[in-house]
């Protein structure tokens, strides 16, 4: 390991946000000084939607490829924002502690989800929530919209919307968490898998002394609770913006994961869930997640949740 960490990032508020809360961490683990490389991607330059985009895979390609050609020794990523397969090469080498996973209701003057009149306008740029808000009220109109955290509220401060939805995570990282009117518990709105959980990306055959660092702010409840929800992505073969979501945590010996297909017009949804207890040896323990995974999946797709959605490829 050289004489100081170089983290890659997204240039966003949020990303920077959040990639020094990890710095903080590096460094006092390390005991380096740490750098921040901003790395711009197409994602961030684009004003499609992200469903159109294929989803928020696009987010990872720059930083990866700027992570293997040694610009930089680490990325952090909202892991919900990775592809489910593994990127040759790299290796997810750390989950640190898991933000909140629930999704935050911002509506102008406080409202909430069941106090908006009829016709209320709605903006998001998640097929999921779409799915989720149509299944909740019909009767309100969701509109699609990208953009930072700010800029999404500020339309609703501005009465263009009268409410948004995002993640509370994202939201407390920021310190804007006041602006959410309502937090969604996660039993009856379930969230993108692995939402609110930081997934610290490096190279494969990193050094020892680096795998030291990263393994001192891994939290390994985090990481089993977000791979089980991703491992249901991966055995659905849905990418990272199918309306899909999941939750899982670990009780004691056992995690629990649930997870919910939706229809993409909100009108049906279906969901499975299953528990494994966590034993036997660490290779056992480790492909846990996958098999619980696998197996909500299996359940879900045996039950007709393919017919409801087109997932729209590999994540």
């Amino acid at each position: 390991m050289s004489d100081s960490i170089r983290i890659g990032t997204r240039g966003s508020a949020l990303a920077m946000a959040q990639t020094g809360f990890i710095a903080e961490k590096v460094a006092k683990a390390s005991g380096l000084p740490v750098e921040l490389v901003p790395i711009v991607t197409h994602g961030d330059h684009s004003t499609e939607s992200l469903a159109s985009l294929g989803g928020t895979g696009v987010f990872a390609s720059a930083l990866r490829e700027a992570l293997l050609a040694g610009q930089c020794d680490l990325l952090v990523h909202s892991f919900k924002d990775l592809p489910t397969a593994d990127y040759p090469g790299l290796t997810v080498a750390a989950v640190p502690k898991r933000a909140d996973a629930r999704d935050a209701f911002c509506g102008r003057d406080g409202q909430t989800l069941e106090t908006l009149p009829a016709g209320a306008r709605i903006g998001t740029g998640a097929p999921r929530r779409s799915a989720q808000l149509r299944l909740a009220r019909p009767e309100l109109e969701v509109i699609d919209i990208r953009g930072n955290v700010d800029t999404r509220l500020g339309r609703v401060v501005e009465g263009d919307l009268d409410a948004v939805v995002l993640a509370a995570a994202g939201l407390g990282r920021l310190g804007r968490i006041d602006a959410a009117s309502e937090l969604f518990e996660l039993s009856r709105w379930p969230t993108a898998p692995a939402q609110g959980a930081l997934a610290i990306e490096a190279l494969s055959d990193h050094s020892a002394e680096l795998e030291s660092v990263l393994r001192s702010i891994d939290h390994g409840p985090s990481r089993m609770a977000a791979l089980a929800e991703r491992a249901v992505l991966a055995s659905l073969q849905a990418g990272c913006s199918a309306p899909v979501g999941a939750s899982a945590v670990l009780d004691g010996e056992m995690l629990f994961l649930s997870a919910t297909v939706y229809a993409d017009d909100g009108q049906r949804s279906l969901t499975s869930s299953h528990a494994l207890v966590v034993e036997g040896s660490p290779a056992e323990r480790a492909s846990l997640p996958a098999e619980l995974g696998s197996r909500v999946a299996k359940e879900l797709l045996d039950n007709g949740a393919a017919e409801l959605t087109t997932f729209g490829g590999t994540a």
